[in-house]
Parts: C-alpha cells; sequence; structure tokens
C-alpha cells in the first residue's frame, strides 16, 4: 500500500476508535504500534518501546505537569473558589446579571491557580448555582455561564494543556504563560459584557440583589487576598526570574496545601485524594504523550506531515487562510474528543505545516508567510489553537463542561444548557477574530518581558 494511502486510513481508523470511546491513548498506541509493525516489522516496534517510555518521561520540562496537577487537585478542596466567588459577588452581585458575572469572574480566579477546565467548571458549579438558584437566575443563563466559565481554566496560566503544547513545539513555558495572560483577560472582559447584553434582552433571566453591606463586603475582599498571593507569587516569581516553572508549581501547591490546612479543610483524607487523583490524571496524560510518540513515528516514517506541508505550501492557499482551515478543523475534531487528547493528536500534523508555509525553519528566521518568526508563530498559534479547543468544551456531542455542569444542575434539561452557552460561544469566537486579526495583542506582552 502507498504510504501516505496508508496514512490516511491510519487517521480514519484512529477517529473511528476514538469514535467508539476506546480511550485516546491505547487508540494511539494500536494504530501507530501496528502502523510501524506493518512498514517495519515488529522488531523496530520493539526496539523503541524498549526506550521510549524513558526517552519521553525522563525529560525535566515534563515534570512540571504532576505539580500543577497537584496543585489544583489541593485548591479544588482546599476552599479557594468560596473564597472567590464570594469576594466577586461582593464586588459584583449588585447589578443585574452581577451573580453570573462574579460565577465568571471566579472561575477566572480559580482556573488560574487550578490549571483544569473540568475541575474549575465542577468546583465553581457546587458554590455558585445555589447562589444563582437563590435569586431566581434563568436555569439556562446560570448553567450556561459556569459551563462557559469553566473553559477559563485551560488558557489562563499555569495551564496544563498549555505546557503539553509548549513541550510539543518546544517553546518556552514562561513565554506561553505570558502570551495567554491578555487573550485571557479578553475573555473574561467578553463574558461579562455578553451576561450584560444577556440580561439587558431577558432581565428576568438574571435579576438584580440588594447587595451586601460594607462588613461584608470587606470580610469578602479580604478573603479574596490569600488567592491573589498565591497567583502573585507562582507567576511573578516565574517572571521575576525567582524559579522556573516546576519549582513554581511546588511552591503553589505548597502555599494551597498551608492555605487548606489553615482553613481546616485538608486533612490526611483530603491530602491522600488529591494525590490519587493527581497520579491517575498523570498516568493519563504519559499514556497519552506515549501514544502520541509512536502515532509521530509511524507518521514520520511514511511521511505524511512532511507531504502534508509540502501539498500545502504548494497550493497557492494564502497563509492566514491555511490558518483559519487548521483553526475549523480544530472546532469540528473538539466535537469528537477532549482538549488534551486533540492537542496531542493534530499538533505534530499542524505545525509542520505552518512552518513550511511561514518560510523560516529556524528560531530567528522571519517568515515570509505570516510576517513573523517562527518563534512568534509558535506563540500565536498556540494560543489561537487552545481557545479553539476550549470550544469543544462546550459544543455536543463531546461538551464535557456542559455534561459537568448538567450532573451538577438536575432540575435543568441539557437543551437549556447548550442554550445557554450559545452567545458565549459566539463571544469565544468574536475573541478568536480578534486574537487573529491583531497578532500583537498576543505577542506583546512575551516581548515585553522578553526585553527585560
Amino acid at each position: 500500500m502507498d504510504p501516505i494511502t496508508l496514512g490516511i486510513l491510519s487517521l480514519v481508523v484512529l477517529v473511528a476508535l476514538i469514535a467508539i470511546r476506546i480511550p485516546i491513548g491505547y487508540s494511539m498506541i494500536l494504530v501507530g504500534g501496528f502502523g510501524i509493525m506493518y512498514m517495519n516489522g515488529p522488531a523496530l516496534l520493539f526496539n523503541q518501546l524498549k526506550t521510549l517510555g524513558w526517552g519521553v518521561f525522563s525529560g525535566y520540562s515534563l515534570s512540571v505537569v504532576p505539580m500543577f496537577i497537584l496543585m489544583g487537585a489541593l485548591a479544588s478542596r482546599a476552599g479557594l473558589s468560596q473564597a472567590l466567588f464570594r469576594g466577586a459577588n461582593a464586588w459584583l452581585g449588585w447589578m443585574r446579571g452581577g451573580t453570573a458575572m462574579a460565577a465568571i469572574a471566579g472561575c477566572a480566579g480559580f482556573g488560574a491557580v487550578c490549571g483544569s477546565s473540568l475541575a474549575t467548571a465542577s468546583t465553581m458549579g457546587k458554590v455558585a448555582l445555589p447562589e444563582l438558584k437563590r435569586y431566581n437566575y434563568s436555569g439556562a443563563l446560570a448553567t450556561g455561564s459556569l459551563a462557559a466559565g469553566g473553559v477559563l481554566g485551560i488558557l489562563i496560566p499555569p495551564s496544563v494543556v498549555l505546557i503539553i503544547y509548549a513541550i510539543l513545539v518546544e517553546a518556552n513555558i514562561v513565554t506561553m504563560f505570558a502570551a495567554a495572560m491578555l487573550p485571557g483577560l479578553l475573555a473574561v472582559v467578553l463574558f461579562i459584557l455578553t451576561i450584560a447584553i444577556y440580561v439587558w434582552f431577558k432581565p428576568e433571566a438574571g435579576p438584580r440583589h440588594s447587595g451586601v453591606d460594607f462588613q461584608e463586603w470587606r470580610d469578602a475582599t479580604i478573603g479574596m487576598i490569600p488567592v491573589v498571593v498565591i497567583f502573585g507569587l507562582v507567576l511573578g516569581g516565574i517572571y521575576g526570574g525567582f524559579f522556573n516553572p516546576t519549582p513554581a508549581a511546588a511552591v503553589g501547591a505548597a502555599l494551597v496545601w498551608i492555605y487548606g490546612t489553615a482553613k481546616g479543610r485538608l486533612n490526611l483524607p483530603a491530602i491522600f485524594d488529591s494525590l490519587k487523583e493527581t497520579a491517575g490524571t498523570t498516568g493519563m496524560i504519559y499514556l497519552i504523550l506515549i501514544g502520541a510518540e509512536l502515532m509521530k513515528i509511524f507518521m514520520s516514517r511514511i511521511g505524511l506531515p512532511q507531504a502534508t506541508a509540502e501539498w500545502i505550501a504548494g497550493s497557492g492557499l494564502a497563509p492566514f487562510v491555511v490558518m483559519a482551515i487548521l483553526l475549523v478543523a480544530l472546532i469540528l475534531l473538539g466535537c469528537l474528543m477532549d482538549s488534551l487528547s486533540m492537542i496531542l493528536l493534530v499538533i505534530p500534523f499542524f505545525w509542520p505545516v505552518l512552518v513550511e508555509i511561514n518560510g523560516g525553519l529556524y528560531v530567528g528566521a522571519e517568515g515570509s508567510g505570516f510576517g513573523m518568526s517562527t518563534e512568534d508563530l509558535k506563540i500565536w498559534f498556540g494560543i489561537l489553537a487552545l481557545i479553539v479547543v476550549e470550544l469543544g468544551l462546550i459544543t455536543p456531542p463531546v461538551g464535557m463542561n456542559v455534561f459537568v455542569i448538567s450532573a451538577l444542575a438536575k432540575d435543568t434539561p441539557m437543551t437549556e444548557t447548550f442554550k445557554g452557552v450559545l452567545p458565549f460561544f459566539g463571544a469565544e469566537l468574536v475573541r478568536v477574530a480578534i486574537l487573529f486579526a491583531f497578532p500583537a495583542v498576543t505577542l506583546w506582552l512575551p516581548q515585553i518581558i522578553g526585553s527585560w
């Protein structure tokens, strides 16, 4: 069989395996392993497996993953979400739709500590849903805002998916964190504006309440200080050059542990559950990484990524048209698989295409395609890719954030939740359009930090 045909057929089989709910890690191991055996025999596969695990997992850059996962697991049990929502509600709750806006702000703050979209949606849902119901918010707005707010955890640093992307394309993790800050804040602003517009047309969906007295406002504001301190020390320490991301994650996990212990929430069973969750999530990620590495070896041997890059480069399509097509493909794939799996699966294919049409294979080369260096292209594409990957968390049939919130809000039909996230989906498309048209929004902060 022709190698290119074999590669395309393998991708079809891979998508079919994922569609019938075989875990993505096992699917990639099966397709990549059998592909290598078909092309080069079992001896090559066994030689690769002999050293592949060590080669993938021994890299220091991957050590940051379990530390940030542990930080998020501890944060979910330490009561940070309650403090954040209470503070945000004290500031915003008096407005029409203000409690939903506070939920968005709380999701952004908790996502900055947690780094996981599903954990953000689940934890903030437990905290905010009772309050939204108490103030008679509509089921669509209440559940839709929380499902959409959960996606902020994937982009606002620290983000595990952002770290994995940086490792895949050999980008600087600190630089990627800096690049995500403004797009993340832009999402918060657009989501709050979306709620304001929503309640303008449907005032009954988000009633205003009388607000809080000064003492409660003061106590709620003070309660947010530990979260701000933890976030500031972790990211400030990274950007200030005091430590790199792995020690920063360890510092963050230790600070969250101290906070949770002081609040009486992190007892031994809670810590054990956090460690168990960290081990399970890390093992899942590492399994997917092994599968992705086998797929990369197989596809490199048959030359599919290179052939695809050469074909697109010779197609005559404008570079920005190619970028738009790739982003649309990511949105469609997001309807079939989770964000981390999608990043691991498609980036090894999409990235060589972009490098080829940019016209510069070296980091410092000024590309003729997008008018930026390969290093800047890594940053710009990475942020755009993660944003459109977010959309898969709130779109059917996967829509994991919607499923999480629906499980918590049993009295709200899932169809209402999907209706509720539609305005936020539109806001995300606006954000993509802004960042696509103006790359400087993404690149400005990394360039400022790089000049220090």
